[in-house]
């Protein structure tokens, strides 16, 4: 069947047609596209079109689609049973890797997805601290979890429904919000509820409302602000963990957060995640404490074997040939920009980038709602049909991998100044 003829078919039985939002293409003015296959950079499309990928089903595939390492990993355990409900030798050595990776890690459970991951670590930090409320930032998106709808970015903002119906009063009202590279947002919700706040909650690297980077030291004065009043600090690396450096943005910004919650990578574009930090709130967690938290699926041997498999490829030479390549793009395009005279703002955090429709600078999720729209989506519609599948949304960041060729690069600058 077609792309159309599938989308036909599935609005019927499935709400929108698609079982995740953005995937819809609505934002953009297209009807979805449907995968069929994927290697490498590139992907297959229902109709038999291939595009070179800048999704990478939205962070996951770091070395790229199918890898056979961990395609190979994947299989050689299935054929020794896809779940036992009961623990695994893998599990232990996923966890000593990725703990390796990150040094404010000291004990890390696995979950099934990045939601999972958020709503556990925020539910330990209120149960370690004692208090209710905690403090998210606009724009940023930490999954779908009732607190967190509360002025999302992602799909919510992509959509126009940043905060979801369903989300009761209560929720909401646990739930403050601040602005991302404004340390006094923080401060003030801290003096107007102290000894109430259990937690700050951060996207470093802001990476569902386009891309913005913390400027000004943000990071290190939040490391110091949260510390000051005893409120634990969750950095939520789900999509810039391995990413934006190996040790993820905390590494690349030199901060040491309580918390950390990861996906994507660790299960090799398999469902994973997980969330670690600091022992001695990390022993809370049932059987150890009184936190409950469960998964039957969590640390399931397929996905632990495809991240086991990813993270083996991680080596100084993959992060410094990745680099090279992310830099060859990010050159091309500012030349693209100069010769055509757009002021658009281009951001750039390792293997994650934006092009904001915009020439206002962007620090903050009120300056990424000043994009052009209309004419991001005229040149999302002209790259889709030169083969470039890029994000779905102004407000999504591009995907680099290990996969990404010189010759997909200058293809795709070449579409980029046929489309801008």
């Amino acid at each position: 069947m077609s792309n159309k003829e599938l989308y036909t078919k599935a609005v019927k039985i499935i709400p929108g047609g698609v079982n995740s939002p953005v995937r819809a293409f609505k934002s953009v003015g297209c009807e979805p596209v449907f995968i069929r296959s994927a290697s490498g950079s590139k992907v297959t499309d229902e109709n038999g079109k291939t595009y070179i990928d800048y999704i990478g089903s939205w962070g996951p595939m770091l070395v790229g689609h199918a890898h056979p390492s961990v395609t190979a990993a994947i299989c050689q355990a299935a054929a020794n049973g896809t779940s036992f409900g009961a623990a695994t030798a893998a599990e232990v050595t996923l966890a000593e890797r990725v703990i390796s990776f990150f040094p404010s890690i000291e004990m890390l459970r696995m979950v099934n997805s990045g939601t999972e991951a958020t709503m556990s670590a925020l539910r330990l930090a209120r149960a370690f601290t004692r208090r209710d409320k905690f403090i998210k930032f606009a724009g940023c998106y930490h999954g779908h979890a009732d607190s967190f709808l509360v002025s999302a970015g992602s799909g919510a903002l992509t959509l126009g429904l940043p905060d979801s119906p369903g989300v009761t009063a209560g929720a909401a009202a646990d739930t403050l919000i601040a602005q991302f590279n404004d340390i006094n947002s923080v401060a003030s919700l801290i003096k107007a509820h102290p000894g109430e706040i259990a937690a700050v909650i951060v996207e470093p690297v802001v990476g569902n409302a386009g891309l913005i980077l913390p400027v000004d030291n943000f990071l290190s004065k939040l490391r110091e602000l949260t510390a000051a009043n005893n409120i634990l600090l969750i950095c939520d690396e789900v999509m810039t963990g391995f990413r934006v450096a190996p040790g993820g943005a905390q590494q690349l910004y030199n901060i040491k957060p309580d918390l950390t919650t990861l996906g994507k990578v660790i299960g090799g574009g398999l469902p994973v995640g997980a969330f670690g930090g600091r022992a001695d709130i990390m022993q809370m967690l049932a059987p150890a404490g009184p936190v409950y938290q469960a998964g039957t699926l969590s640390g399931n041997p397929l996905a632990v074997a495809a991240g086991l498999a990813t993270l083996e490829l991680l080596t100084d030479e993959f992060y410094t040939k990745l680099e090279q390549t992310c830099l060859t793009f990010e050159k091309g395009l500012m030349k693209i920009l100069a010769d055509k005279k757009l002021n658009y703002q281009f951001y750039r955090a390792g293997a994650m980038a934006c092009l904001f429709f915009t020439d206002k600078p962007i620090s903050s999720f009120a300056d990424a709602k000043t994009a052009d729209i209309a004419a991001f989506n005229k040149c999302y519609a002209n790259m889709l049909s030169e083969g470039i599948l890029m994000p779905p949304s102004q407000f999504e960041a591009f995907f680099f991998s290990g996969a990404h060729s010189s010759e997909d690069i200058n293809t795709t600058l070449k579409s980029l100044a046929n489309s801008l």
